[in-house]
């Protein structure tokens, strides 16, 4: 039985653990050792990417202890009675640290007030206290309280990135799954190590045999079979819009979730083009995401499939916020379909 989420149990404890973000945990460490860091940091990026753990990791390095590590979401605690209460508890000497961080969770939902409050507290800090700030949102932040923070920006993962955490946190938890399942969950994760995780955790909780197959995952998390993702495509190169078509009425049917049939559909599109243009480092990365006979069938349309091109990679990517605002989700695929195909047709 899994009672700990994924998340938390495979949460990097040090620097060196951290992935993808080198350009900060780099600098971090090296101010530790030089005993030369700043008394208040701002961490920004997109959600579920690490700064959160990096910030504990943080802290933990320059000797603070659990008891000395104050965590605060600034969605639930945004007033200005709140940010007084911090001025005074800022104070009081840590228990047994050198010294006191306190870690400010979306730190952007504080109230302009607060933001007054707070300001007042990074102009003097006490010599024991370190501020680390993170937020979804740094625009939202007013720039007094920005200049007077070291910044670091951590970087949204890549899918190959989540695939490879995929794969080894799927091994240690002894699941069986193929790069492509793989893919198809960091796809899902939608640039996000904690989300990434959820998905897999899903994943492992309808867990029946040691190793589950393409189709298993695809229909677990509202996924085209990969047959009928590739007959889609088949359908796309041969400029055949009745089946095209036709295809994606049978996605609909069979309870596909078309915003990650469009993603899945996007990442093929884009594999068909490197495998035509791209040099060779970026074809043996291709060639380990999908499997022998996927990767034959992609690397055949990347030679004959001259429709697949530019032009329909882009109309393909502009798909993306019709579709999560269309009430017919297939609508805008479709009317993209007529579009890129039907004028072949008429010819």
């Amino acid at each position: 039985m899994r009672n700990t989420s994924l998340y938390r149990k495979y949460r990097p404890e040090i620097f060196e653990k951290v992935i993808g973000q080198e350009h900060i945990t780099a600098v971090l460490e090296q101010s530790v050792k030089n005993e030369n860091f700043a008394h208040a940091y701002l961490f920004s990026g997109s959600r579920g990417i690490g700064k959160t753990s990096v910030a504990r990791i943080f802290a933990r390095a320059i000797g603070t202890e659990e008891h000395d590590l104050i965590e605060m979401d600034a969605a639930s605690n945004r007033g200005i009675d709140d940010m007084r209460d911090l001025r005074e508890g800022v104070h009081a000497q840590p228990y047994s640290s050198p010294y006191k961080v306190y870690i400010i969770d979306e730190v952007h939902m504080l109230s302009k007030d607060a933001f007054n409050a707070l300001l007042k507290t990074l102009e003097e800090p006490p010599r024991h206290v370190v501020f680390i700030l993170a937020t979804t949102e740094p625009e939202k932040i007013p720039e007094t309280i920005i200049s007077r923070c070291t910044l670091f920006h951590f970087k949204r993962p890549s899918v190959d990135m989540l695939r490879d955490v995929v794969i080894d946190i799927a091994k240690k938890e002894k699941l069986g799954i193929t790069k492509s399942s793989a893919e198809l969950i960091a796809i899902l994760g939608d640039g996000s190590f904690r989300d990434t995780t959820s998905v897999l955790q899903k994943v492992l909780s309808a867990q029946s045999t040691p190793k589950m197959t393409d189709d298993e995952v695809a229909r677990l998390l509202g996924a085209p079979k990969t047959e009928l993702l590739n007959s889609f495509l088949e359908s796309f190169a041969k400029g055949d819009l009745e089946n095209t078509l036709a295809q994606v009425e049978m996605m609909k049917d069979a309870g596909v979730e078309m915003d990650l049939f469009h993603k899945l559909a996007l990442s093929r599109l884009r594999s068909i083009l490197l495998l035509r243009y791209g040099n060779q480092f970026l074809k043996d990365e291709i060639q380990k995401m999908y499997s022998e006979k996927d990767l034959a069938f992609l690397s055949t349309l990347s030679k004959e499939a001259k429709n697949i091109n530019a032009e329909v990679l882009r109309a393909f990517l502009e798909l993306e916020p019709l579709i999560a605002i269309a009430s017919m989700k297939t609508l805008p695929l479709e009317l993209m379909l007529i579009e890129s195909l039907g004028e072949q047709t008429e010819k």
